[in-house]
């Protein structure tokens, strides 16, 4: 998602594995032309080897920090560096990170992908890809009422 107007920039539908959302993410940055200099997430995304991937595209990696208490009781070491929390756009970036779960919302509510009717990678991603063009295409209207 693109974070000034909300839009679905673009998608991808994987299998649900341990690392699939973030090897997915990376190969979806690898495919964006142009823009975009940093990349938000939740702390999910924070592991050194993802914040290495972003950082080595030439992006600032605007992941929520995960410092939750290990099971050691010893609190965990987040691969986002300390400086960049400190910034003014990683704090603006955190702010508009939600907004990503609206879309998913909306698609599970509005576009009746809660529970799929089909199955496989290629037929189900078809109808992901639809759900999210249809998202973006309600979306508009919002957008071309406000003023500039």
């Amino acid at each position: 998602m693109e974070n000034r107007h909300g839009l679905v920039a673009q998608e991808q539908l994987t299998h649900a594995t341990f690392r699939a959302e973030r090897e997915a993410a990376l190969v979806l940055l690898d495919r964006q032309s142009g823009g975009g200099s940093t990349l938000g997430a939740d702390r999910g995304y924070d592991t050194q080897g993802f914040v290495e991937a972003v950082i080595a595209r030439g992006m600032a990696p605007h992941i929520a920090r995960d410092v939750r208490a290990s099971k050691t009781g010893r609190l965990r070491h987040s691969a986002v560096p300390a400086a960049l929390t400190r910034t003014e756009g990683y704090q603006a970036s955190q702010r508009i990170r939600p907004r990503i779960e609206e879309v998913f919302g909306w698609i599970k509510q509005s576009a009746g992908l809660r529970q799929t009717r089909h199955r496989g990678i290629r037929r189900v991603g078809a109808v992901f890809s639809l759900a999210v063009t249809a998202y973006n295409l309600i979306r508009l209207p919002k957008l071309l009422r406000q003023p500039a």
